[in-house]
């Protein structure tokens, strides 16, 4: 049994356990023309009966939760909270694991916290975690406007990541493909662990060098053949690569959740841009709406933004939902 064939059948039995459950919707359906249904959340590191005050206050019905130093049972008494409240705890950000390091122990421990953030997510009553599967950092990579990646379809090795001389490239080249093979050796052990515990690791573009253009990421994640691996799309984080509209057709049904926040795209500044506060950048809302529509994602949207008040990004949200941000 190769690599691919044992994820997929680890992950099948468990496939049902996985499914997210009916939840309260922010927006109805048919709301601003749309089929497709989003429900608002807020990030917050724990649940305490005052972040539950903050959330209704601001009327959203929903949060993600980040911090992984919780333990199983602080994690259960946020579920019992959130019941409690009326409030969904949508998904848990497990983020950061260093699974292409080249140490093999940094890479276990990676594992086994990678592990330990599954078995929180759903002590904490959700099933989507959301995974950075690895960053490199610290050598020659193309402008992100400048990205052109070429690779095997059927292995996601990839020969060539800019028109042109790849030569400058050749580290990090050698760094994406070895972190493409370290993240299936991790996803080899991790999967089994999120099939018992009925959770689905979201992998997010984030800005961590790897992965960054949509069709490759979509052929990544399609690579697992898992309904256990799905993506975490931030709609903000990849602007400067190219736009959120082509990533979000890209990706299709692998989209589990969505991120909301802005970017002004400035090519002459040094990370090609700036994130600023939603309704400030260069993202067509509107469009990337349409395009939610589309591909048919319905479900949680968590605002990772600054720069308005809570009820404002509640607003905010409302009119994106509606179609009129």
């Amino acid at each position: 049994m190769n690599r691919r064939d044992f994820l997929r059948l680890s992950a099948f039995a468990a496939a049902a356990a996985g499914a997210r459950a009916p939840l309260n919707a922010a927006s109805a359906p048919g709301a601003g023309g749309f089929r497709t249904v989003l429900k608002k959340a807020l990030i917050a590191k724990r649940l305490t009966p005052e972040v539950c005050d903050k959330l209704q206050a601001a009327g959203f019905p929903g949060v993600e939760l980040t911090d992984k130093t919780m333990s199983l049972g602080e994690g259960r008494a946020a579920r019992r909270l959130a019941d409690e409240r009326g409030i969904k705890i949508h998904s848990f950000m497990g983020a950061w694991f260093d699974f292409n390091s080249e140490d093999p122990a940094v890479r276990a421990a990676a594992l086994a916290a990678a592990k330990q953030a599954v078995r929180l997510t759903a002590a904490c009553g959700t099933s989507t975690m959301l995974i950075v599967p690895g960053r490199v950092k610290g050598m020659k990579m193309p402008d992100p406007d400048k990205f052109n990646i070429s690779f095997n379809p059927g292995t996601l090795m990839v020969d060539r990541v800019a028109d042109g001389d790849n030569a400058p490239y050749a580290d990090y080249i050698s760094a994406q493909n070895a972190a493409t093979r370290y993240t299936y050796e991790a996803f080899e052990e991790l999967v089994p662990v999120a099939a018992v515990e009925g959770v689905t690791l979201a992998i997010e573009n984030v800005w961590n060098n790897l992965w960054v253009m949509p069709e490759f990421a979509a052929a990544f994640c399609r690579s697992f053949r898992s309904p256990l691996v799905k993506f975490y799309f931030d709609i903000g984080n990849h602007t400067r690569y190219c736009d959120a509209n082509r990533w979000l057709e890209a990706l299709s049904d692998q989209v589990v959740k969505l991120h909301i926040k802005d970017f002004k795209i400035d090519r002459t500044l040094p990370r090609h841009g700036e994130f600023v506060p939603i309704g400030k950048g260069s993202i067509d809302f509107k469009a990337v709406r349409r395009t939610i529509d589309k591909i048919g994602y319905s479900g949680w949207v968590s605002i990772e933004s600054s720069g308005w008040t809570d009820k404002e990004h509640s607003d905010i949200m409302d009119r994106f939902f509606e179609g009129r941000l």
